[in-house]
């Protein structure tokens, strides 16, 4: 996908970090509520160019996970009191638990239960007992609304401006199709024209619950009309006299 390897230095002008204001305020209200005490070590697996993260980093410790050097490289510059690790959210296993884990729309790159399973896996593997993970898809099947957007801002190094144009091929199966035609204007005027195609998943709500309690969690939908539909999750803690993995 361009927009994640030689397009990436242009992100913070594609997607500028203002724009996750409004939905990073819901999520971290809802990961401080989410446990007793409030979680104070946060893991972001897909954290992108690090927008989330700008906001998040005033609440939580934070260590970021991504699997393109270029998207790492450019949280680093936002972010550069965040511990960055590159690796793939399916496989990668740090040796240590977080008090929780939070998934953005990272997770909208995996097409098949498999490869949502992996992260959720993951997740679970990084969660501390009494721990939480939050997930956040752009679309549930339930949601899912095809359509067109435009955005983009402005830089001192050029300007970004795009169309998203969302489309679901074939209801029947689980992925859905965006499509983006972005425009870069470099400082001296020049203009370009990019497509980038991004194939990604859609599962129903009880489909979601399913995967997260097949992996050990607890799992309810959070539904909130003005960000989107996200599911919050729970590592049951471990009782006592139990050995290995907490009691589910």
């Amino acid at each position: 996908m361009k927009l994640y390897d030689r397009l990436a230095d242009w992100w913070p002008v594609f997607s500028h970090p203002d724009e996750y204001r409004r939905e990073a305020a819901h999520f971290i209200r809802v990961l401080r509520g989410a446990t007793r005490p409030s979680p104070h070590t946060l893991l972001e697996l897909g954290s992108g160019g690090g927008n989330s993260a700008s906001y998040f980093k005033r609440h939580f410790e934070m260590t970021l996970v991504d699997i393109s050097p270029r998207m790492l490289r450019v949280s680093r510059r936002l972010n550069p009191e965040c511990e960055h690790i590159k690796g793939d959210i399916r496989r990668v296993r740090l040796g240590r638990l977080f008090d929780a884990v939070f998934v953005h729309d990272a997770i909208c790159h995996m097409t098949t239960e498999a490869e949502v399973r992996a992260v959720m896996r993951t997740a679970y593997e990084h969660c501390q007992p009494g721990g939480a993970a939050l997930f956040v898809p752009d679309f549930v099947r339930e949601t899912f609304l095809a359509g067109t957007d435009v955005g983009g801002s402005d830089s001192e190094r050029g300007n970004v401006r795009f169309l998203q144009w969302v489309v679901d091929p074939d209801p029947a199966d689980t992925t859905y199709v965006v499509d983006f035609a972005i425009m870069i204007r470099d400082r001296k005027g020049r203009a370009r024209v990019e497509h980038d195609r991004h194939v990604q998943g859609l599962f129903p709500r009880a489909r979601w619950l399913r995967m997260l309690r097949d992996v050990g969690f607890t799992a309810r939908v959070i539904t909130d009309e003005r960000i989107r539909d996200s599911f919050l999750a729970r590592r049951p803690e471990v009782k006592r006299g139990a050995h290995g993995r907490g009691a589910h």
